[in-house]
């Protein structure tokens, strides 16, 4: 079952034609390529996402990205299927719209956004690594995105993007 919103009827999600980020979802074929269960704290909302985690999970310094103290894998929306919790879903979108985050209602985990932005490759998911029940997220490499300054273009890199520009 897939979901978009708490305010709209499950749906299927397009699919993405090739992914540009370093934690996106290569071919099965690929053993690092695993399906990774993860869950809600109360367990309300399950879901499994097929991601390769060996070459790093993502951080992005945008406002909400920072708040949530993110740490995302990016995959294609049919790596992604929610098992259980679609009534317990809230959602929150801002801005421009790039990405729906959902989370959920009872604990305020957040668990998944669902998003379209060209320089990660069209539509996406967004999996809080830090929701998936089988991985150590301290074990993990971490890229980090400007996604403050809208600076997609530039990749990701191993040091953090500054938060503010000097005048």
């Amino acid at each position: 079952m897939e979901y978009q919103s708490s305010t709209e009827s499950p749906a299927a999600a397009p699919s993405l034609a090739a992914a540009a980020s370093p934690t996106s979802v290569v071919p099965a074929a690929t053993p690092s390529v695993r399906v990774h269960p993860g869950s809600c704290h109360c367990g309300a909302v399950r879901f499994s996402a097929r991601i390769d985690l060996s070459a790093s999970a993502s951080r992005c310094n945008c406002s909400i990205c920072q708040k949530l103290g993110g740490l995302t894998a990016i995959i294609e929306p049919d790596a992604f299927r929610l098992v259980v919790g679609a009534p317990e879903l809230g959602s929150y979108a801002w801005g421009g719209r790039t990405e729906t985050r959902y989370f959920c209602k009872h604990c305020g985990v957040h668990v998944f956004a669902r998003g379209h932005l060209p320089e990660l490759g069209g539509d996406h998911v967004s999996v809080n690594v830090n929701a998936l029940d089988d991985v150590d997220p301290n074990t993990l490499g971490v890229v980090h995105w400007d996604g403050r300054h809208d600076n997609w273009h530039a990749g990701p890199r191993s040091q953090p993007w500054p938060v503010f520009t000097l005048p």
